[in-house]
């Protein structure tokens, strides 16, 4: 009994083998694909977020400041009718001058009537926006506001 024990037991393996090969070749198939769009994935978000990078970097090259030399600063004039030429001439509000200035509404309408003159970090920034065309003062205005929207949610 024990020859045809042995001669079912292997026969059993063999046939076991071979349905054990069906699925297995194509599984391994399968996987080396996958391996592949994986890999192909990887290396495209890799060179996405490298030009990414790239654009952040020539966006950042191209921001708009509001800056000015302290000599510009010393020798410019800003009397409360030209505080509101200037903000008349690039066709921004009160509440955009505060906004690119970096004050209140109130301080900035309080310059335009002559109440108050403005401290020299703010003079600077207006001497700034006096450089800049109505372009580039709406795109800065843009970005300001983006900006304090983003950091109140």
């Amino acid at each position: 009994m024990g020859k045809v024990e042995s001669i079912i037991k292997s026969e059993i393996i063999r046939l076991a083998k071979g349905q054990m090969r069906k699925i297995s070749i194509p599984l391994g198939r399968d996987v080396r694909l996958m391996k592949n769009t994986v890999s192909q994935v990887r290396k495209s978000v890799l060179a996405l977020e490298r030009f990414a990078a790239h654009q952040q970097k020539e966006l950042s090259k191209r921001e708009i400041r509001l800056e000015a030399t302290p000599e510009e600063v010393k020798k410019s004039r800003l009397s409360p009718r030209l505080i509101k030429n200037l903000r008349k001439h690039l066709g921004i509000t009160q509440k955009e001058l505060a906004i690119l200035t970096g004050v209140t509404v109130g301080a900035a309408h309080q310059w335009e009537i002559g109440k108050f003159n403005p401290k020299p970090e703010k003079k600077a920034a207006l001497v700034a926006l006096r450089k800049l065309g109505r372009g580039d003062v709406k795109k800065l205005v843009k970005e300001k506001v983006s900006r304090t929207a983003k950091g109140k949610e």
